[in-house]
């Protein structure tokens, strides 16, 4: 049986499923785009795979952690560029 979980993304509360991928939570909660081009347009993920790297994110002060691969856990921090 899943649960909610609370998890901060960008200074954000969310409730977020326990054992989801990090990615799926944040498109649940409408968050579409993670970084930033060098050109600044935003970007999201293209493979869901972890094989794109497009969903970089930073999770417990530790940067370039692909979302499509990061569980979701209580109280994780994670911060977007997008």
């Amino acid at each position: 049986m899943s649960r909610s979980v609370p998890i901060e993304v960008d200074g954000r509360s969310l409730d977020a499923e326990k054992g989801v991928t990090l990615l799926s939570a944040l498109w649940n909660a409408g968050v579409l785009s993670l970084r930033r081009s060098v050109s600044g347009e935003p970007r999201g993920p293209l493979c869901g795979m972890g094989t794109c790297f497009e969903c970089r994110v930073t999770v417990d002060g530790v940067p370039h952690r692909r979302a499509c691969r990061e569980p979701v856990r209580e109280g994780m921090q994670v911060r977007t560029d997008g």
